[in-house]
């Protein structure tokens, strides 16, 4: 029988080395309200391949769905579910609005379907218990039937894909971090100080004393500059020093600030003093100056954060996510370094840093002062902003 070949109503029958019937074409025949009608065709090589035209698609599925009413879940989550303000007067679909809402309500009127909204008991997305094997939010409505379809901001994922079908998205979007953002100071009395710390400050003021009082007693001591208060007297009896301690003071306060003064020294000794401290404060101004200059620009340009990576290079700042939602299972189940780590730390932070639902985490990051940061689609952090 193996070698066996000949046609039939099926075409070529033939058969493999395992006694299995090979290369046989079948017709997919499907029965409409006009009677059967065929659909496509499948064979043991390519698998199925449907004929019908995408205007054959749309007019059966609008045919299935004409007049019928399905059941539609969703949750409330701004700006694609929300109760309108006068809800508590109105009933059914009338109490809903936002965008899922407007977006089912266009489908309908091309579809023909009429559809009544049916709120998830837990208002969760749907996530599964690997302890207990369940699903829970919307993804457990349709599962069990209770649910027809399901419109939400409603992610993607491996594991949801594995129970039931998705359409194409309606929008496509990445996670980004909700951060309020650090209440500017204003500037302290002191804030000229910044660009060099305590120490130096201590040096430099010990350093102005300890010169000045040097110029003082050298000068004391240098008959150089001690002068006569009468240039007109060859032999004077009263001689004056310049370099008294109040001018010592003020010609090194001079010389720090750059401005000079009319005190010049004329021994050797004191001309050494002075050209050393003119040295040491040329150092000293010019490594203030840049260090303004940078200290300046970063406290402008100051943003502690910018990104996932740097949330991770950090443990002062908090950060979570929707429990149970896509955001936590995205970082629970990578495989890059960062992210699991990241994850390591949102998992073992006390108290929980996970939020369960939107609406907490973004009061948690108002209340937070800048202390927790909340991941969530980049969409909805868009509206929470702009709004």
């Amino acid at each position: 029988m193996k070698i066996v070949e000949m046609k039939g109503l099926t075409g070529v029958i033939k058969f493999d080395h395992q006694g299995f019937r090979s290369d046989f074409t079948l017709d997919i025949i499907e029965l409409t309200r006009d009677g059967l009608q065929k659909a496509g065709i499948w064979n043991s090589s390519e698998g199925v391949n449907y004929t019908r035209s995408y205007g054959e698609n749309q007019k059966q599925i609008v045919e299935i769905l004409q007049n019928k009413t399905l059941v539609v879940t969703t949750i409330l989550s701004a700006p694609y579910c929300m109760r309108k303000e006068a809800s508590e007067k109105l009933t059914g679909n009338a109490q809903f609005e936002g965008y899922a809402i407007d977006l089912i309500h266009e489908i309908s009127k091309i579809l023909g379907f009429n559809y009544t909204f049916k709120l998830a008991p837990d208002g969760r997305y749907g996530s599964f218990n690997r302890e207990t094997k369940e699903w829970d939010g919307m993804i457990r409505e349709l599962l069990e039937q209770r649910a027809d379809v399901a419109i939400a901001d409603l992610t993607i994922t491996y594991d949801r894909e594995q129970v039931v079908d998705f359409t194409m998205p309606f929008m496509n979007l990445g996670i980004s971090v909700l951060y309020r953002k650090p209440i500017k100071q204003p500037p302290n009395l002191f804030s000229f100080l910044s660009p060099l710390s305590l120490d130096v400050w201590i040096y430099m003021a010990t350093a102005y004393l300890g010169v000045s009082v040097l110029l003082f007693i050298l000068a004391r001591f240098s008959p150089y500059e001690w002068d006569s208060p009468r240039n007109c007297l060859d032999e004077p009896q009263v001689l004056e020093n310049q370099f008294t301690l109040l001018n010592s003071l003020w010609f090194t306060i001079g010389s720090l600030m750059q401005q000079g003064s009319d005190i010049a020294p004329k021994a050797v000794s004191t001309r050494m003093v002075a050209g050393m401290w003119w040295f040491f404060t040329l150092i000293m101004i010019s490594s203030y100056t840049a260090n303004l200059a940078a200290f300046l620009t970063v406290e402008r340009m100051d943003s502690p954060i910018e990104s996932a990576e740097d949330l991770a290079k950090q443990t002062k700042i908090k950060y979570g996510a929707l429990k149970g939602g896509s955001t936590a299972a995205f970082f629970r189940d990578s495989n890059f370094s960062t992210y699991q780590r990241m994850w390591s730390f949102m998992e073992s932070a006390r108290p929980s840093v996970f939020a369960t639902s939107n609406k907490e985490g973004e009061e948690r990051v108002m209340r937070g002062k800048g202390a927790y940061a909340y991941l969530m689609e980049s969409t909805t952090i868009e509206y929470v902003v702009e709004r």
